[in-house]
């Protein structure tokens, strides 16, 4: 593709800033964010007063407190913020379109009241009024959608006007491309600016309907840059086939874009898509193999201060096992395995030593050729007698809370991946990589060390696209049962 051609193609269809679309962005969430705080403050306050000042029959009469509620009040609101982005309220994708927004509004908030009821029951000396509870339930739910129904509606005011809309580029300038981009095109609340297609088939520079061709696949990064891209709609089954290896080799360049499927495309439903509908065009978009914004701030948080407690509270326990270590057979306490981590990047992740100094001397050749092929021995005459039983209940592999504390592996995530066994990952490795890796995940507790790479890779690609801290909860609180069991452990 020349340069005239992309020139052509900017001019025709006008170039924005990048940087003023941005801000506008910034700017709409920021006023959501805002909105949000004084609509929850507001149904807070509003509960209080009728709680207390309207002596309706179903009410008991009660101490008022103002000051314990106004404190209340503003601890709770930037919690429920927080709660609120945890459930995608302020990723842009998941605004301004269908109910899905009011549905997760419902429950974020019930989810936020339930933590407020079982805090009352942890700490007794707090006495929150059971009707100030379910009034704010009923009023911060309410009048959340409503504020946000009414937003919506200056939004969809503001895209008929030309502002806040998406610049989209079409893979695929296919019968089901041309429909997607009329369509988009004819609904103006859904704030799109088709700014072309990529095509392999037809000549730079083709008409198609709405748009035009502005080049082939292999112009797809210098088009999603020239033309500051910022969603993408691959509409072309053929395409996806045969050159989705060439979409994969920008994967930290899709990382910042939106990536959606055709819905045409099901037939890439096992990679993690999500139904997104758009001006009345249901399409699929393809999660994010990176975790960032807040839910990258929650998981740190988390790591830190749950790494931490749990290094003070097992300290007792780590002496005792020290000392049996120690008993059992010579050598040192703790065994240093060499992992990857984010980026390619090794480090040593701590483990209390399980092994003989001379383990490799007792294996046999089928020994041997077993553990090349799984990674794992299930008799493994290496294991010294306090090591099985560190394997089979994990004690083992406590240490690598240092780990976790010093920012290289996460209380969730991917099983840790040695540099011998990058090549059974395959075309994976960048994936997995891309997290760090975890004390515990979705392999620990669905058959641990019985999995092969396949499952592994199943498994760990599943939580990535998938990710929430919820599910994080989850897999910790799954956790203990499975160890307990010990079950595929050795």
């Amino acid at each position: 593709m020349s340069i005239s051609s992309v020139e052509l193609t900017t001019t025709a269809y006008g170039r924005s800033d990048h940087r003023a679309i941005d801000y506008q962005k910034i700017a709409l969430i920021g006023a959501l964010i805002l909105g949000d705080a004084l609509v929850v403050t507001a149904s807070f306050v509003l509960a209080y007063i009728v709680r207390f000042f309207t002596n309706l029959p179903v009410f008991v009469e009660g101490a008022m407190q103002p000051e314990f509620y106004s404190i209340l009040i503003a601890m709770l609101v930037p919690c429920w913020i927080g709660i609120f982005a945890m459930h995608g309220l302020y990723q842009r994708t998941a605004l301004f379109n269908g109910t899905h927004e009011y549905n997760q509004v419902f429950n974020a908030t019930s989810k936020g009241m339930l933590f407020v009821v079982i805090l009352t029951f942890l700490i007794p000396d707090i006495v929150i009024a059971r009707g100030w509870l379910v009034m704010s339930w009923i009023l911060t739910v309410t009048l959340t959608i409503a504020w946000r129904f009414s937003f919506r509606r200056v939004v969809y005011h503001l895209r008929a006007k030309g502002h806040l809309t998406e610049r989209i580029l079409i893979i695929g300038a296919t019968d089901e491309g041309r429909a997607i981009a009329e369509q988009l095109s004819a609904e103006h609340r859904a704030g799109a600016n088709i700014v072309g297609f990529i095509d392999d088939r037809l000549p730079v520079g083709s008409e198609v309907g709405t748009g035009r061709v502005l080049g082939t696949t292999g112009d797809f990064i210098r088009l999603v840059n020239d033309l500051n891209i910022e969603t993408i709609i691959i509409a072309d089954t053929n395409l996806i086939r045969e050159r989705l290896i060439v979409l994969d080799g920008a994967m930290d360049l899709l990382n910042r874009l939106e990536v959606r499927l055709a819905p045409g495309l099901f037939d890439l439903l096992t990679i993690g898509v999500q139904v997104h509908e758009q001006g009345a065009v249901p399409l699929l978009s393809l999660n994010k193999t990176r975790i960032t914004g807040i839910h990258a701030i929650g998981k740190l948080l988390i790591d830190r201060i749950g790494a931490l407690i749990g290094l003070i509270l097992l300290a007792p326990l780590f002496l005792v096992v020290a000392i049996a270590i120690r008993l059992d057979s010579p050598g040192k306490i703790f065994h240093r395995r060499r992992v990857m981590g984010v980026g390619y990047r090794q480090f040593d992740a701590f483990k209390f030593r399980t092994m003989y100094e001379d383990g490799d001397r007792r294996l046999t050749p089928a020994q041997r050729e077993e553990l090349a092929q799984k990674g794992k021995l299930k008799d493994d005459p290496r294991i010294t007698r306090v090591g099985k039983f560190l394997r089979r209940t994990s004690i083992d592999e406590l240490p690598q809370l240092i780990n976790v504390l010093l920012g290289q592996m996460s209380l969730v995530g991917p099983r840790m991946i040695t540099a011998a066994e990058m090549h059974h990952f395959g075309r994976w490795q960048h994936n997995l990589l891309m997290v760090r890796p975890g004390l515990t995940g979705l392999w620990q507790i669905s058959g641990r060390s019985n999995l092969g790479y396949a499952d592994r890779v199943r498994l760990d690609m599943h939580y990535i696209r998938n990710y929430s801290i919820w599910l994080d909860l989850l897999i910790i609180y799954r956790t203990i049962p499975a160890l307990l069991k010990g079950e595929g452990a050795y």
